[in-house]
């Protein structure tokens, strides 16, 4: 064992990188592929082959697909940037995420209802299956 590597036992890790490798060689290859379709697409050969004829088509048709992305891309930033920033739901936020501020002096009102102490009365062990839960269902 040399002093640069270590064994790491964490497999979601090794996982997302070996994905993210995988990744990386579909867009280059990708890429490589759309150069090679554009370089066709710009020669101007006269011999009338089909199959440059195809592939020049074909490059075309990329070309205007790239653009529609483009042009959705800069639509939906557009769009975005009307509708302002998001802002999050207090329901979104989890449990490590909540932030935490100091205590003040003040006293909060809490209505609770009847079905909202009939369900706590329900959870608890031994409330449960006492004669106030019952009466309180009546």
């Amino acid at each position: 064992e040399d002093c640069w590597h270590s064994k790491v036992s964490d497999v979601r890790s090794q996982l997302r990188f070996l994905e993210e490798v995988e990744s990386l060689k579909k867009k280059r290859k990708d890429d490589e592929e759309r150069e090679r379709l554009l370089r066709l697409a710009r020669s101007r050969s006269h011999t009338e082959d089909p199959q440059l004829l195809l592939l020049k088509q074909r490059a075309k048709e990329m070309q205007q697909m790239e653009q529609a992305q483009v042009q959705q891309r800069e639509a939906n930033l557009t769009a975005l940037a009307a509708i302002g920033p998001r802002r999050k739901r207090p329901l979104e936020l989890t449990e490590g995420q909540v932030p935490v501020l100091p205590r003040q002096c003040v006293q909060r009102v809490s209505r609770v209802m009847l079905r909202d102490l009939l369900l706590c009365m329900e959870q608890d062990r031994f409330l449960r299956h006492s004669l106030t839960l019952y009466k309180a269902m009546l």
